[in-house]
């Protein structure tokens, strides 16, 4: 492979959209475009913003003069689709009329896809791909029950970062990731904990807004009774139970701010309410570790903690004092989506891996 072939990677979020263009494995252009609440409330749906984000990355890449005829894979960040296996996907019919009308929902990732076929087919030689979405479904029949046929899991997480952190660490230390078990734990705006058995995920909490670890702005798993109790007391409506489930819950709720840095400064601080609370989050996701032992049998490699909240020496060693005894811990702070996502577009350029049908 030529050295000057490049990947652009496409990560849209809810208020911004990451872009990056490597060489190989070099990133050479790293910009992160934000999207104001005012520009983003005159698009009545998502999916409606595509042109408008569309455009700003056009104008970008422009300006910093990027050589698009040398882009040969464009990777976006694949969206809510129907439950896959992990992998990289190339773009197809079927996956663009599920991003437009996601069966899970609407979410700004499902935008990644949307805009690297566009940009993609405008380009001589380049084609469009996915890469573990958050629908990455690789669990164990035993993992879907919930307690209720009306209620199955689902796995919803944060499977390109997890992914992507559990290969690296295997590579580091001269393993395959399909010999090992792992629990990977993400630690940002959502906390995941995922239990990897010889390179599938076959049990995870819902990390989107269902169970699990609170987390800066998530309630994670609530007391069924309360929880019934107050979504039927009128005091709600659906749109704010929904709200305070994802978005206003955790150390949103607690706290009043959704930044886990600031509950900490505040817990420095001797504010022992902050601190409390910063100790209880660590506590659920110790626990949750736990839990993920057991699935592996306590047959367990490694136990891997990375995410933004990961930077935090004191948060992570609250959680390792608790599971130190499972397995060694290896910490990865940060999150590297863009990386994530062009290494799996590199891949594919190289021949190492086949990108897969979605259908």
């Amino acid at each position: 492979m030529e050295d000057n072939i490049r990947i652009l990677a496409i990560n849209p979020g809810s208020t911004s959209t990451k872009i990056a263009v490597y060489q190989n494995s070099k990133a050479i252009f790293l910009k992160t475009l934000r999207h104001s609440t005012e520009e983003l409330e005159r698009f009545e749906k998502i999916t409606d913003q595509y042109e408008y984000r569309k455009k700003m990355i056009y104008q970008e890449l422009e300006q910093a003069e990027i050589r698009l005829n040398l882009i040969r894979a464009v990777v976006g960040r694949g969206g809510l689709v129907k439950p896959i296996p992990s992998g990289v996907y190339k773009v197809n019919d079927a996956m663009k009329r599920d991003l437009q009308n996601s069966p899970l929902g609407e979410h700004a990732s499902n935008l990644g896809g949307l805009i690297a076929d566009d940009i993609a087919k405008s380009l001589p030689n380049a084609e469009a791909f996915i890469a573990d979405p958050v629908v990455v479904d690789e669990f164990h029949n035993l993992a879907r029950y919930s307690g209720h046929p009306d209620f199955e899991r689902v796995s919803i997480f944060h499977a390109l970062n997890q992914k992507a952190v559990a290969r690296s660490h295997a590579k580091s230390i001269m393993r395959k990731y399909e010999d090992l078990n792992l629990i990977v734990v993400h630690l940002g705006g959502g906390i995941s904990v995922g239990a990897h058995q010889k390179g599938k995920v076959i049990d995870v909490n819902q990390a989107l807004d269902g169970d699990g670890p609170f987390s800066p702005e998530r309630s994670g798993t609530l007391p069924v009774g309360a929880l019934l109790k107050a979504a039927f007391s009128g005091k709600y409506t659906l749109a704010e139970m929904k709200k305070m489930v994802k978005g206003n819950g955790g150390i949103a709720a607690y706290l009043k701010t959704n930044s886990a840095y600031d509950a900490e400064m505040r817990a420095a601080d001797g504010d022992q309410k902050a601190k409390e609370v910063f100790e209880a989050m660590a506590y659920q996701v110790a626990k949750e570790v736990g839990a993920m032992s057991t699935v592996l049998r306590g047959d367990v490699d490694g136990i891997l903690i990375t995410g933004g909240i990961a930077n935090s020496k004191w948060f992570v060693n609250l959680i390792i004092e608790r599971v130190f005894k499972i397995a060694p811990v290896h910490v990865y702070p940060g999150e590297d989506e863009m990386r994530a996502l062009a290494n799996n577009g590199l891949l594919v350029l190289k021949g190492e891996v086949t990108p897969k049908e979605y259908v």
